[in-house]
């Protein structure tokens, strides 16, 4: 009854196999759960993650076989946190070596305050989020996105920014204990993270740094984007979307 049923269904099994081998080893999507990426990543965003950006680990586990590159500044990760207890996406602050604080919600990176401008793209921001009474919108300009392509280990992939800076959202009627904290040197294999909704963001602020070993892969595309306060249907414009 064994062979016969495996006669039948081989490839089907096959198949399943292969999809569950792909998923663990080369890449996966991830669904978003929360606005804290927000507004690059959206609630209901389908995120396509590349899992062999960093490392080459052994299907189904979390051995690792060897590094392929080290993140850098304004990389989007994913991560399985321990201390969250559950898989977050944020993006890279501070490498190995920074020294990281804020104040007031401006970032200060190796003693140097970090550029912001008002954010010029706002036609995406009132097609998606709808909240410009509620929020401000910045461009950051991290001065780690101009040495994304040096050191070793390193990649070439900036999320497509070319040290234009990426967009980060902040409340105007918000006092967030979070907007200050004070300096900290991000230690060997450990990373700072943070979300670009900053006053709506369990990150490093809350649960620490992030040990190279929790990270699962880069986060490089939307796939698709799910609106579920429009009967779940897909967004316009959010198809394949690079972040």
């Amino acid at each position: 009854m064994v062979m016969k049923f495996w006669k039948t269904n081989k490839g089907f099994i096959i198949g399943i196999l292969l999809m569950l081998f792909f998923r663990s080893a080369i890449a996966d999507w991830y669904k978003v759960p929360t606005g804290s990426m927000q507004p690059n990543i959206l609630i209901g965003d389908r995120v396509w993650v590349n899992k062999l950006a960093y490392d080459v680990k052994v299907p189904f586990s979390n051995i690792n076989l060897s590094r392929n590159a080290e993140p850098i500044v304004g990389d989007i990760v994913v991560f399985q946190s321990v201390k969250a207890s559950e898989r977050l996406i944020k993006r890279v602050i501070g490498v190995p070596g920074d020294k990281i604080s804020m104040v007031n919600n401006r970032l200060i990176v190796n003693g140097q305050l970090v550029q912001i401008d008002e954010f010029q793209n706002n036609q995406v921001i009132e097609h998606f989020i709808h909240d410009n009474e509620q929020a401000s919108y910045f461009t950051e300009k991290h001065p780690g996105l101009s040495k994304g392509n040096t050191g070793e280990g390193s990649h070439t992939h900036t999320q497509g920014m070319d040290n234009k800076g990426y967009a980060v959202r902040l409340l105007k009627y918000f006092n967030n204990r979070l907007s200050t904290f004070k300096e900290i040197e991000v230690p060997p294999n450990h990373y700072w993270v943070m979300g670009d909704n900053r006053d709506n963001s369990a990150d490093s602020r809350v649960i620490g740094l992030i040990p190279r070993e929790e990270l699962i892969g880069r986060a490089e595309r939307v796939v698709v984007s799910l609106d579920k306060n429009n009967y779940y249907l897909p967004r316009e414009g959010r198809f394949w979307e690079k972040l």
